[in-house]
């Protein structure tokens, strides 16, 4: 019986990647050193802590689209990492990347998100505009090398240089890097590239999904946009009749035409750029995980459709109200008052100030739990 110690696990790495795909045996390794793990490889430990955060699991009561309580049904930010990693392990196989690697960036890349999604996002940013601001790809990494507190030799979770790479160069359409420290002059390696995509294209895919489930949005409203009327095509769907095992086949179609394009323009850039290793791809002026012209014109069209009709929908708005109106009642009372801050939160603000502090702790908070905070704070007949 053969043993598939890490070792092992190494040299099939090794054999099956592809030269520009990064091997764990070539890490630079972690900021405090360690024993390796017996039966993991680096990147397969990395992605063993994340699931074991505090944050990973209050991913699951944190709004995508639509909050938590709006029904069981719809995406939180826990599903759409979950399906984002997904898509990304299916695309770094087919390129010959480290699926190990790619998993680990997708399932951290969301950890710093606050409650009520990008709106909770905007407040944040705009009530710690003069300490430093706030985004939540930022949040993201403290997580990970300071605010998660699980090993008594340091702050943290010790990540692979590697991964910190990887979420420090996260950048989609609406996430922007700050690379200082992680040799801004390189573009993100492969693997953060296909973690990046996978981003986009998952929650591109799936609010098209939960919106179409919700109403907000109906094929109707759709036709005439050139991707969703070559999906009707396809699955061979009548313009008027939607039901949900059309939509979900409708919805499967999109994002396996949607890898399939990405990898097969990707594989015809790394060809034609004749890279043979990690630094040559990483040092090239253009990434090299992206979509066709045709795709990417489809999907931009998508994409705004789906801004002006779904995330600027009245019930999605009326949610960003409330959620700019919690956070921000929440925030200056805190700051005013440091006696209602939970004795564990009052001790981090010599360390951290008390604005960063109170930040990090409303960050922390899924939707649910602020809302029962402000009922708490605000509402004389709500127990404390």
């Amino acid at each position: 019986m053969m043993l598939f110690n890490r070792e092992k696990l190494e040299q099939i790495e090794d054999q099956i990647l592809a030269p520009y795909g990064f091997r764990c045996m070539n890490t630079r390794g972690r900021l405090f050193p360690e024993d390796e793990a017996a039966q993991r490889t680096c990147f397969q430990r990395d992605r063993d802590r994340v699931l074991h955060t505090t944050a990973f699991r209050r991913l699951e009561y944190k709004t995508q689209v639509f909050i938590n309580y709006e029904g069981d049904y719809y995406r939180t930010r826990l599903t759409h990492t979950l399906e984002v990693a997904q898509i990304g392990r299916t695309i770094a196989r087919a390129l010959g990347a480290n699926e190990d690697l790619v998993e680990v960036i997708c399932l951290a890349h969301d950890l710093g998100h606050p409650p009520f999604g990008h709106s909770g996002e905007t407040v944040l940013n705009s009530l710690m505009q003069n300490h430093g601001g706030f985004e939540h790809n930022k949040q993201s990494f403290r997580i990970v090398t300071e605010l998660e507190h699980r090993y008594p030799e340091f702050r943290g979770l010790n990540l692979s240089w590697e991964v910190l790479e990887g979420l420090v160069k996260h950048e989609t359409e609406y996430d922007r890097s700050e690379m200082a420290g992680f040799n801004p002059e390189l573009r993100g390696h492969l693997e953060a590239q296909i973690s990046d995509a996978s981003d986009e294209l998952a929650y591109t895919a799936h609010d098209l999904d939960d919106g179409l489930r919700s109403g907000m949005i109906s094929n109707k409203m759709l036709k005439g946009y050139e991707l969703w009327e070559l999906l009707l095509q396809d699955v061979g769907a009548e313009e008027d009749a939607l039901d949900d095992l059309t939509r979900h086949r409708i919805i499967r179609r999109l994002i396996g035409m949607e890898v399939t394009d990405l990898v097969e323009v990707t594989n015809k850039k790394i060809d034609e750029s004749h890279i043979s290793s990690v630094d040559e791809l990483q040092r090239l002026p253009y990434n090299v995980v992206s979509f066709s012209e045709m795709m990417s014109r489809r999907n931009r069209q998508l994409k705004d459709f789906l801004y002006k009709n779904l995330y600027r929908h009245y019930r999605v708005m009326r949610m960003a109200v409330k959620a700019e109106n919690i956070i921000t009642r929440l925030f200056n009372a805190y700051c005013t008052e440091l006696a209602i801050l939970p004795d564990n939160i009052q001790t981090l603000i010599p360390d951290k100030g008390l604005e960063r502090t109170v930040c990090d702790y409303i960050a922390g908070m899924t939707d649910r739990y602020a809302v029962e905070e402000f009922q708490k704070v605000f509402e004389p007949t709500i127990l404390p």
